[in-house]
């Protein structure tokens, strides 16, 4: 199967579970991706709603619920899309959507001894607080290898001598195995202005607390204002980048009601490498 046939179910599933119409007596019905007080947001919505050949719904779903909706179905794409590059980047991979707390993974297990001894400290709790503890959306990770695969072609680490002994992908090296914290993404169907510093917040927890090799951190969206969008996507250090759930059809829709400014912003981004198509999440996370 191709990426591009995996997209397309990827939109239908998308089209069915997550998008409704709502209703408004004054201002007309929209997307429940746009901003009801923002024009160009219904506008650039119902273009995409239009180019995914969406089926008008008007069942009501919650902010909370299609937001899980949107975690699942993006999850179950991404799983399939790294399993067709699995001869780029071979190993035992997990997804999940649970939310599990960083403190898990290989790189941050010892932020639970951290949280150990802050909860038994009034004083340290109140200076340090829990913030640091992430969880993640959407986790990838990577399995340690045995000694036994690290060989199948031939010997290359033995049990009776001293080397590499001390990195985390030989499950010979583990106490208690760790999985290795491949990707962490941040799934948003909207975005406001506190939700964009949320994900930025919890990518520095990341990048400031680890112990090891940083994993991939990068956001997916359903947004349909790029000027919000800019919001998370533009600046550097933090998130790898910003993937759409369906960017050329953003483009087309912004480009159909003729709203230069938003286009503008768009291109911004796209041509300086901070917004990227969902479909190109596979490739960059086998990188």
């Amino acid at each position: 199967m191709k990426i591009s046939e995996l997209r397309r179910e990827y939109h239908s599933r998308i089209c069915s579970e997550v998008v409704r119409i709502r209703k408004d007596k004054e201002k007309g019905d929209y997307p429940n991706s746009a901003d009801s007080g923002n024009k160009s947001s219904i506008n650039i919505a119902w273009g995409l709603f239009n180019r995914l050949a969406c089926t008008p719904n008007y069942e009501r779903v919650s902010e909370q619920t299609a937001g899980g909706l949107f975690e699942k179905i993006t999850k179950d794409f991404i799983e399939n899309a790294f399993t067709l590059l699995y001869h780029l980047r071979p190993g035992k991979w997990h997804y999940t959507t649970k939310q599990t707390a960083i403190s898990h993974f290989v790189q941050y297990e010892h932020l639970s001894y951290l949280r150990a001894i802050i909860q038994k400290d009034k004083d340290l709790s109140s200076i340090l607080g829990g913030d640091y503890i992430v969880k993640p959306d959407i986790v990838i990770t990577r399995a340690p290898v045995s000694d036994e695969e690290i060989n199948s072609k031939g010997e290359v680490v033995s049990r009776q001598d001293n080397s590499a002994i001390l990195n985390p992908l030989r499950e010979y090296n583990h106490k208690k195995i760790h999985p290795i914290l491949h990707a962490s993404i941040s799934c948003k169907w909207t975005i406001r202005s506190d939700r964009s510093q949320n994900t930025r917040t919890e990518a520095l927890n990341l990048i400031r607390h680890r112990k090891g090799h940083l994993p991939h951190i990068v956001a997916v969206i359903g947004e349909p204002l790029p000027t919000r969008i800019a919001t998370l996507a533009l600046g550097t250090g933090d998130l790898d980048c910003v993937y759409h759930f369906a960017l050329d059809e953003l483009k087309e829709a912004i480009i159909e009601i003729d709203n230069q400014d938003q286009l503008d912003m768009l291109l911004r981004m796209i041509e300086g490498k901070r917004l990227r198509d969902i479909s190109d999440l596979p490739f960059d996370l086998a990188t």
